[in-house]
């Protein structure tokens, strides 16, 4: 029994003796450390220095700040550690780091991949922070590019995350990309009205607009003979082409050309209509046959005789009396 206690005494000691000369090692390797954290938190908040003055440059700054600041700390934890175990060479902590990084992208492939995106997004800058932007079923204001996730503010002030390896990989539409942008806005106006006339009043109604740009002029267009108007489509450019600007400028646009038309000249703004033609149902009084042509066969021949208003009404009297017959009241 002594014998054991002193075998297990003896292994505490020699921990004790290792621990204590490991002492020197493990100060000198907290003070290396730290000094590579202070020059990673040097280096992040230099780049954020020279970035701060630009205002589409301050996410990236921060990213590559922080990208540096890690770096930096990775380097000063395996100078640590060599410090600690000398017999620990550098090409076993390069392979030690190439297995756990296999290890790490498996286990967060997804996280890796909108880091990537979200670096990729940054550098190139298909849109940037305050830009308007349509993405599948979601518009709104980029708010914040991050490295996992771009957030977009709403219209009606809610917050959209989406992840940057989807921003990357699809469609996205920048509306405020360029400094104009063209709307348009398609009006029904009668087959009976003048359609040159029609086009210089809407050009005048919309000239008078202080939202409407003069260079470029707005134009109208005739897309569409429909079947109860002359389909006429007016595009006009707008400065700046922020949302609020075009919905405005919409509204402006149409009470002008809807006062400039209906109320001031008269223009006919019509209402869907349809014309459904009963052939077994006409009338003597409906016209000529042969010369109205809807749905009838071409000559004089083979064209149904119309009924009669008097032997309409006679038969709506027999099948009466037969009701009332049946029913027993006669």
């Amino acid at each position: 029994m002594n014998a054991d206690i002193s075998i297990v005494w003896n292994k505490i000691e020699s921990m004790i003796d290792s621990f204590i000369k490991l002492i020197p090692n493990l100060i000198l390797a907290l003070i290396v450390f730290i000094i590579f954290v202070l020059i990673g938190r040097a280096f992040k908040h230099l780049v954020k220095r020279l970035t701060r003055h630009r205002r589409y440059a301050r996410n990236l700054g921060m990213v590559l700040g922080r990208l540096a600041q890690s770096v930096t700390d990775l380097i000063g934890l395996f100078i640590s550690l060599s410090v600690v175990f000398p017999s620990l060479r550098a090409s076993d902590l390069v392979q030690l780091l190439g297995i756990s990084g296999v290890a790490i992208g498996f286990a967060f492939r997804d996280i890796l991949q909108n880091f990537l995106a979200g670096i990729l997004i940054l550098l190139t800058e298909p849109f940037q922070i305050d830009d308007q932007i349509v993405f599948k079923g979601f518009e709104g204001t980029v708010e914040n590019i991050q490295t996992r996730a771009t957030t977009i503010k709403t219209y009606d002030g809610r917050r959209i995350v989406i992840p940057n390896s989807e921003l990357f990989t699809n469609s996205v539409i920048v509306n405020t990309a360029f400094e104009i942008r063209r709307l348009e806005y398609d009006i029904g106006v009668g087959y009976g009205d003048d359609i040159d006339r029609t086009k210089e009043l809407i050009l005048e109604a919309i000239h008078h607009l202080d939202i409407v740009l003069t260079d470029p002029a707005p134009d109208v267009l005739v897309m569409e003979l429909a079947e109860s108007t002359v389909n006429i489509r007016v595009r006009w450019w707008i400065k700046p082409p922020r949302w609020l600007d075009a919905l405005n400028s919409r509204d402006q646009v149409i009470c002008a050309i809807k006062q400039k038309l209906y109320v001031e000249n008269g223009v006919d703004l019509p209402y869907p209509t349809m014309q459904v033609l009963f052939h077994d149902q006409t009338e003597e009084t409906d016209g000529n046959r042969s010369r109205q042509r809807e749905g009838w066969p071409a000559g004089n021949s083979k064209i149904p005789k119309p009924r009669s208003i008097s032997g309409s009404l006679q038969g709506l009297a027999k099948i009466h009396n037969n009701n009332n017959k049946s029913d027993g009241l006669v």
